[in-house]
């Protein structure tokens, strides 16, 4: 692109003022986009498919820089673009790979930087995306997946975790909202666990358990963030953990363990054919033990499922994978 008057102004703007707008349809290539745009420090004011720009596009058109589009280029995206005057517009990018996929995801980011340097002339873009493992005290990432009679299953499973290992927790409970402040202190009772509600981005640390809000989506990225969205959840659960399932599985891989406890309903059973890929776990409370059975049994009749156990028996199998993990890795 050649200079003009609106890439010369967005050069001198601070990275965090450089408004990127990212239309995809596949959830994976929004990921991909969102994760790289945030690393390179600007702002992203929307990740959606066409169909959820179409529905809010009079939201999402506000002061756009750069435009990101891997998606049907038709004329409502076409007068956006022109009318919103952005310093760029990416139209159409390779397919991403995995997140949890390192060295080529790595390899993909640096081709989308320095197709933007290309593009807005700030070659700082083409610096290296952050090292994963920097920063992080953990190795393997728990998601806790729970509805109805989920309370006292989490709080059995946590105070037989020993807040020690290197694990973090991640969980998503489909809770009253008006009662979602009380489930720290519910499960932080007699363990060393420290449970807080995820209010803003942050990254995982081992000995934490964050818990998912009921009005804001969060995703987790290639960095070890987790990342909170202006944005409400979509569908009926919320928060979704099947959303959540399979961002953190394209992300984690085999460093992830997904475990569902006792709810009603299936969120979470929605993408489990999609993440087979990725090596992660998928384990259950036994339906037998739970006050409501439909949401594990779910996952159990998905045919994935690892291990079935009661919320002590999930934690004793946690602690021995890991250790056996240690193990394997020691040799």
């Amino acid at each position: 692109m050649k200079d003009n008057a609106r890439v010369l102004a967005l050069r001198k703007k601070n990275k965090s003022d450089i408004k990127v707008m990212v239309v995809a349809e596949e959830h994976r290539q929004r990921m991909a986009f969102s994760d790289t745009v945030r690393s390179c420090g600007f702002t992203l004011v929307g990740c959606v498919s066409l169909a959820q720009w179409q529905e809010k596009h009079d939201i999402y058109n506000t002061a756009v820089d750069i435009w990101l589009i891997d998606s049907d280029y038709d004329d409502s995206v076409s007068t956006a673009t022109i009318l919103s005057k952005p310093a760029a517009v990416l139209v159409g990018f390779s397919q991403a790979p995995y997140l949890n996929a390192t060295q080529e995801y790595a390899k993909w980011q640096r081709k989308l930087k320095r197709k933007l340097s290309q593009l807005i002339g700030l070659p700082f873009l083409s610096a290296a995306p952050v090292d994963k493992n920097a920063d992080t005290d953990w190795k393997y990432v728990v998601f806790l997946g729970a509805s109805m009679g989920g309370p006292s299953a989490v709080k059995e499973f946590l105070d037989n975790v020993p807040a020690t290992l290197p694990i973090c927790i991640l969980l998503a409970h489909h809770f009253n909202h008006a009662m979602i402040s009380t489930l720290p202190r519910i499960l932080n009772r007699h363990n060393d666990w420290q449970c807080q509600i995820i209010a803003s981005s942050q990254r995982l640390r081992a000995g934490k358990c964050l818990i998912v809000p009921i009005d804001k989506q969060v995703v987790c990225d290639s960095t070890g963030r987790v990342i909170l969205l202006d944005q409400d959840w979509h569908g009926e659960y919320k928060p979704a953990i099947g959303q959540l399932l399979k961002n953190t599985s394209d992300v984690h891989g085999s460093e992830l363990i997904n475990i569902i406890f006792s709810g009603m309903g299936n969120d979470g059973s929605q993408y489990l054919d999609l993440i087979q890929d990725n090596n992660s776990q998928l384990w259950a409370q036994d339906p037998s033990l739970s006050a409501c059975p439909s949401q594990p049994q779910a996952i159990i009749d998905s045919g994935y499922c690892d291990f079935v156990g009661s919320p002590t028996d999930l934690a004793k199998k946690l602690t021995d994978y890991i250790g056996e993990r240690a193990a394997s890795h020691s040799h």
